[in-house]
This record gives C-alpha cells, sequence and structure tokens, in this order.
C-alpha cells in the first residue's frame, strides 16, 4: 500500500514538473531520489548533476499551491480555460446536471465520495468570486440552485458542502468561477 502510494505521489509530482515544464516555467530532468521520505505522500526530487542535494520536496499540498499560482498567472487573459472544453463538449465529462446558462459534472480528482463541479457555460468576467459584479447576481443564484439539484440527484441533500475557491490563496486552479458540491461523508469543521 505504502509503495503504491509513493508511486502515486510520484506520479502526481511527475505530472505537475512535466505540466509545468510545458510552460516554459521548468526547464530541468529530475528524478525521484531513491531514499524516499518516510512520508507516503511527499517524494524528493533531485538534479541529475546534484545528486546528494534537494531540488525541491513536492507534496499533493505543494502541488495545489504551486498549480494555483501558476494559474493565477494568466487569469484574466481570456483563453479557453479547460472548462470551455467540458461546455464544447471536446473533452469529456461525466455530467450530472445541465441547463442552458449552468453545467455541472463529476471532477476527476474527487476529494469526497461525491464531488461535482457547478459552472456557468458563460463566463462574462467570472473568473472568480472576487471579479463578481451586481450584474452577475442572476447566475450566481443560478449556481448555487444548480448545486442544490446535484445534491439531490447524487443523493446527498441531508448533508452536503458547496465550496468556491477564490484565488491562487484559496489553491483555485482553473479561471473559470465554479462551486465544488462535496458529500457522501461526514464533513468536518473548520475546513481547511
Amino acid at each position: 500500500m505504502i509503495s503504491a502510494q509513493k508511486s502515486m505521489a510520484a506520479f502526481t509530482s511527475f505530472s505537475f514538473l512535466r505540466n509545468y515544464a510545458t510552460t516554459g516555467r521548468i526547464v530541468a530532468i529530475v528524478r525521484a531520489s531513491p531514499r524516499l521520505s518516510s512520508s507516503p505522500t511527499s517524494i524528493n526530487f533531485l538534479t541529475p548533476n546534484h545528486s546528494r542535494r534537494y531540488l525541491c520536496r513536492a507534496s499533493p499540498t505543494h502541488d495545489e499551491e504551486a498549480a494555483a499560482k501558476a494559474a493565477a498567472i494568466n487569469a484574466d487573459n481570456g483563453a479557453p480555460t479547460i472548462f470551455d472544453k467540458i461546455i464544447a463538449k471536446e473533452i469529456p465529462s461525466t455530467i450530472v446536471y445541465e441547463d442552458d446558462k449552468v453545467l455541472a459534472f463529476k471532477d476527476i480528482s474527487p476529494q469526497a465520495p461525491v464531488h461535482v463541479l457547478v459552472i456557468p457555460k458563460f463566463r462574462d468576467g467570472l473568473t472568480q468570486l472576487g471579479k463578481a459584479e451586481q450584474r452577475h447576481g442572476e447566475i450566481l443564484g443560478q449556481l448555487l440552485y444548480a448545486a442544490r439539484i446535484v445534491a439531490e440527484k447524487e443523493g446527498i441533500l441531508d448533508g452536503f458542502r458547496v465550496v468556491i475557491n477564490n484565488g491562487p490563496s484559496a489553491c483555485q486552479s482553473v479561471y473559470h468561477l465554479h462551486l465544488h458540491v462535496l458529500g457522501g461523508r461526514q464533513m468536518k469543521w473548520p475546513p481547511g
């Protein structure tokens, strides 16, 4: 089990670094350290020329924070996001609910037994909740109502959480406003 977790951590961290390499932010070849840390959720990386010195220590938390900071750099450039591609059906997803203004689909990296993302089909400047204006009031209400419909469809209406990550400090990684509907297990407080 621990070996599988370390392999997953290595894959997650490698994917993170590979994604950065394609954006030109990191241009280095790394290899996993033969001496993995005692924590099954982290892995140490070494540069080929400095086999005893750590280049970085990546863990899921570190990866999320770094990915959020990287995503924030291009947050308002108007380029299509992965969510725009899901809306256009260019990328497959498991749709839970859809109407003319809202789309809800299962998260590919669920953090609870039920984890559904609810997004507006038209961004209209809503890259994050902090960019909301009075004119967005209707769509914001529709997103919350869609979250309730999703909870009912998924059988978690008796207990669910709605989360909106706003900006890099909240680990927002896609700059297309979205709600996370989480449930199917006991939620804890405080959440963060």
